[in-house]
């Protein structure tokens, strides 16, 4: 008989102050132990508790989970600094090792729980790296952080992880917590083209212009569009401000009125802009459609 052909009462249990020691403490010593903080008055506790018990069932025994009412018993949660709730907190050899605030999917509970049993995959990490691809899309900046975050502690040198985490702080502009980040590439991943991605990035970013002046620069493009090293100059302003898609928009513009202006400067730029919005971005897919049509018309 199996610990799940039973109700296996032990598996899911409600917690308090006086029994946290015993249930939580010294249990995780023989395994990892959820504790989930919640309230009768608490609606997204409501959803996320039997979702979080569920998992727990089909984890087969690798997992426990203590449920604490607050109100009933608000000791351990003001010990642990619980602010709001629902908070879950997993405990492995006596001490919290992983948690989160807030209700989540039931995909990303499953990920929770799998990282806690050392049951993650690669598939778990793509999911992951797909939520916060997701995430962005709907500019759900802290989704798309969270997401990042719980990759890292799966694979630590995972540089798509990495270079998302690098890009949310350049776009919250943040470059030296870029930089922070990037010091977490291993040597032999240094090449890899998120990472170039970043720091052609970082580069862009790293030349402000002041508004009046870019507006200057707009002004002067719409009145002598052939005026090529204005609309250069541009392209570095709309670059620095994040705008990528417009600056690539002026490279092209040089590009097609002459190929080889300054050297090839434009092409040198524009492709350096690619690699700072990523392989995948709209901004560098249908920039090389337009560079394409542009070089082979």
């Amino acid at each position: 008989m199996t610990m799940l052909d039973g109700p296996a009462p032990d598996l899911v249990k409600e917690g308090s102050d006086q029994g946290f020691m015993a249930d939580v403490i010294e249990a995780s010593r023989q395994q990892p132990v959820v504790v989930d903080f919640w309230a009768p008055w608490c609606g997204p506790c409501r959803t996320l508790g039997p979702m979080l018990e569920k998992g727990v069932r089909a984890a087969n025994g690798k997992v426990r989970m203590v449920k604490i009412n607050i109100d009933e018993h608000p000791g351990v949660a003001g010990q642990l600094g619980v602010r709001s709730i629902p908070a879950v907190y997993a405990f492995d050899k006596g001490r919290p090792v992983d948690g989160f605030m807030g209700a989540i999917p039931e995909s990303q509970i499953k990920l929770f729980l799998d990282r806690l049993t050392g049951s993650t995959s690669v598939e778990d990490v793509n999911a992951l790296l797909a939520q916060a691809a997701e995430s962005l899309t709907l500019n759900d900046v802290g989704g798309a952080a969270q997401s990042y975050m719980a990759v890292l502690q799966i694979d630590p040198a995972n540089t798509k992880a990495i270079a998302g985490m690098a890009r949310i702080a350049i776009n919250a502009g943040d470059p030296d917590e870029a930089r922070a980040m990037l010091e977490m590439v291993p040597e032999d991943k240094q090449n890899d083209p998120d990472i170039q991605g970043v720091r052609a990035a970082l580069e862009l970013a790293g030349k402000p212009v002041a508004a009046d002046a870019a507006n200057e620069l707009g002004l002067k493009v719409a009145t002598h569009p052939d005026d090529l090293q204005a609309r250069f100059d541009l392209a570095d302003a709309l670059s620095a401000r994040g705008d990528l898609e417009a600056a690539s928009e002026q490279l092209l513009a040089i590009i097609e009125r002459n190929r080889e202006w300054n050297e090839g400067a434009a092409r040198t730029q524009l492709l350096k802009i690619f690699d700072a919005a990523g392989p995948a971005s709209d901004v560098a897919k249908q920039g090389r459609r337009k560079l394409s049509a542009i070089l082979f018309s």
